[in-house]
């Protein structure tokens, strides 16, 4: 396999993000090819790291984890290495599930999830709210999930 990804890459990425417990027989089923060279195919895709890990998707809510929010952060960037102070901050509080860098009216747009609603006062006042390179940070309250997806739209003709 070259660098570049062929119909049945794709078949392949597309088949493991819907499932990606699918034994190595079903795939290969599935995608027309016998279980060795789908394996092959499925090993290329991992050190090419254009698959990178396997995960579990755990419903929030059976672990008592109810509170979701998004925090539009403005930065101080008067501080010497505000973005880099930040980021390394962030990354040690495991609430913060997502971090992304954006544009528009803020710096940074981070994923929360916490227990309840005091869980989330206390990581607001005592943890974001303290980092220096912080200027201001408004909260967007999750009330309901109408679309979730991990699943990237791959397609072979966006990849010519």
């Amino acid at each position: 396999m070259a660098d570049k990804l062929d119909k049945i890459d794709v078949k392949i990425l597309n088949l493991l993000q819907e499932n990606s417990k699918i034994t190595n027989l079903e795939l290969s089923r599935k995608i027309g090819l016998s279980p060795a060279p789908t394996l092959e195919r499925v090993k290329k895709l991992e050190q090419l790291e254009i698959i990178e890990s396997y995960h579990a998707k755990v419903n929030p809510n059976k672990v008592q984890l109810s509170i979701s929010t998004f925090v539009l952060v403005n930065l101080a960037w008067n501080k010497p290495r505000a973005m880099e102070s930040f980021v390394d901050k962030i990354k040690g509080i495991e609430e913060v599930t997502d971090c992304y860098v954006i544009t528009g009216d803020a710096d940074i747009l981070m994923k929360i999830v916490c227990k309840d609603i005091q869980s989330y006062e206390m990581l607001l006042f005592k943890k974001l709210s303290q980092i220096e390179e912080v200027e201001r940070l408004k909260t967007l309250m999750n009330l309901s999930v109408v679309k979730t997806s991990n699943k990237l739209p791959i397609h072979i003709e966006d990849l010519d």
